[in-house]
C-alpha cells in the first residue's frame, strides 16, 4: 500500500462527487496501475473526515464505471475500465437529441476516412477476396450500383472496419451503426434519390482500388462515394 492518504479533509458531508474527485485525484497522485490496490473505507473516511458511508457511495460510482473492482484477499484495487462497455450502456437508452445524433452522425463519417491508412496497413489477400464476395452478392441483388443502399453500405463498410485490425474502432463502428441508420431512415429523406455532384464511386471501385493497393485514389473515392452524407452535415442542413 502508499504511503498514508494524501488529500484535503471535506467540510460538507453530503456531497459525494467531491469525495469521488478527491479518490480519483489520489489515484493519479499516487501514479497507480491496474492491479494496484486503494485503501480501505476506513482510511479514506478518517482521511477526508466523512462517513464510511459517503465513501461507500464514492467507491460504488467508481466500481460501476469499472475504475475498481473488488479481489478476494486483496481488497479493493484499479481495474482497467471498458470505456466502449459504458458509451455502449448509454447509446442503447436512445435519450439522444438532434443536435447529438448529427454529432455522432458526423463522427462515423469521420472515423470512415481516419481509417484508411490502418486498413491499407492492415489488408489481407484473404480480406480481399472476402470483400469481393461481398461486392459480387451486392451487384447480384442490386445491379444499379449507383442507387444508395443502406443495406449494401452496411455489408461492405463493416468488413472494412473489421479490415482496419482495431478492435475499439469496430466496437465504435457497431454502437454508431443504429444511429446511421436512424438518421439515414429519418433525417436523411432524400438520401435513396440522391444526385452525385462528381463520378459515383461504387464499392466495386473502392474495392479495385484495395486491389491495386493506391491509398490516394481510394480515400479520394470514399469521400465521394459518402458524398451525400457529408454534403448534408457541411452544408449545416437542417437535421
Amino acid at each position: 500500500m502508499k504511503d498514508r492518504i494524501a488529500l484535503k479533509p471535506l467540510t460538507n458531508l453530503t456531497l459525494v462527487d467531491k469525495v469521488e474527485i478527491n479518490i480519483t485525484e489520489y489515484i493519479k497522485n499516487n501514479k497507480l496501475q491496474v492491479g494496484d490496490p486503494i485503501p480501505k473505507e476506513m482510511e479514506f473516511a478518517e482521511t477526508l473526515g466523512v462517513s464510511r458511508t459517503v465513501i461507500r457511495e464514492a467507491l460504488t460510482r467508481l466500481r460501476t464505471i469499472g475504475i475498481i473492482d473488488s479481489k478476494k484477499h486483496k481488497g479493493m484495487v484499479l481495474s482497467q475500465p471498458d470505456f466502449i462497455l459504458n458509451f455502449e450502456k448509454i447509446m442503447s437508452l436512445n435519450l439522444m437529441g438532434d443536435e447529438a445524433l448529427k454529432d455522432i452522425f458526423e463522427l462515423r463519417l469521420i472515423l470512415e476516412m481516419g481509417m484508411v491508412d490502418l486498413l491499407f496497413a492492415r489488408k489481407t489477400e484473404e480480406d480481399i477476396i472476402e470483400l469481393t464476395k461481398i461486392v459480387d452478392r451486392m451487384e447480384k441483388k442490386s445491379p444499379n450500383s449507383s442507387i444508395f443502399s443502406l443495406k449494401n453500405e452496411v455489408a461492405f463498410h463493416g468488413k472494412l472496419y473489421e479490415m482496419s485490425g482495431n478492435r475499439t474502432l469496430q466496437r465504435v463502428q457497431n454502437i454508431l451503426l443504429p444511429v446511421f441508420q436512424y438518421v439515414h431512415d429519418h433525417k436523411l429523406s432524400d438520401a435513396k434519390t440522391y444526385k452525385y455532384s462528381k463520378k459515383f464511386v461504387t464499392h466495386r471501385d473502392l474495392l479495385n482500388y484495395l486491389k491495386d493497393d493506391d491509398i490516394k485514389k481510394f480515400r479520394k473515392g470514399l469521400a465521394q462515394h459518402l458524398e451525400p452524407h457529408f454534403e448534408r452535415v457541411l452544408k449545416n442542413t437542417e437535421f
